[in-house]
């Protein structure tokens, strides 16, 4: 008898994007999601450093609403980072879907929060990962500015999955209509060692006088 992956087999919604560590936002990674959407609500996915059967199993990531992101303590809200910069600047994709399927789905990720931690450092941008996953879970971060993201991170992916990101981010610029200001957006501000610049549509809430 075959054993059952009935846990497995509703997470057929894949995502790809970029996480950097909160800890140190120079070390950035490409990661891989595979998510079931159990609720309006709620979502929850797992990472990979890649697509294919040799890719290794590299953290979790839960997805959750506004909505349930503004019930949650103000101790726990540090550890939940905006999504829409990764929307918005068309760094975070859906591979394999029809444009349409695809911009629906980003739709329903405005002004959400995800909450994500990698247990194995095996594929850094531009460094040498480890050979099996060591030591302590890393809390990982968005992007939310431009200039944030390594020179050739994003480029390397576009390349790799004839993708444009800057064509999809003006597809999604009408997406900016309905963007909030959200939480952590600032949260990794000035400590990049690059210029970085703004996005319309992606603001912190404190900057924006909300709590």
């Amino acid at each position: 008898m075959l054993q059952s992956d009935s846990p497995l087999q509703p997470m057929n919604v894949y995502l790809d994007g970029f996480h950097a560590s909160k800890e140190n936002p120079a070390h950035q990674t490409e990661a891989h999601h595979f998510c079931r959407q159990v609720n309006q609500d709620f979502a929850q996915c797992v990472l990979f450093d890649g697509n294919t059967r040799q890719a290794n199993l590299i953290g979790i990531e839960y997805i959750i609403s506004e909505l349930l992101f503004n019930s949650l303590p103000e101790k726990e809200k540090q550890y939940w980072h905006p999504h829409n910069f990764e929307i918005l600047s068309g760094q975070l994709i859906a591979p394999g879907i029809p444009d349409i399927a695809e911009k629906e789905l980003m739709k329903g990720k405005m002004n959400s929060y995800g909450k994500t931690w990698h247990v194995w450092n095996s594929a850094p941008f531009g460094q040498t990962g480890d050979k099996m996953p060591l030591g302590k879970p890393t809390l990982e971060w968005s992007f939310n500015r431009d200039g944030e993201a390594l020179p050739g991170l994003v480029e390397q992916r576009d390349q790799r999955m004839d993708f444009s990101t800057r064509e999809e981010r003006q597809e999604r610029a009408d997406l900016s209509d309905l963007a909030k200001p959200q939480s952590g957006v600032d949260a990794l501000k000035g400590k990049f060692s690059r210029p970085t610049r703004s996005l319309p549509g992606v603001v912190d809430k404190k900057a924006a006088g909300r709590q």
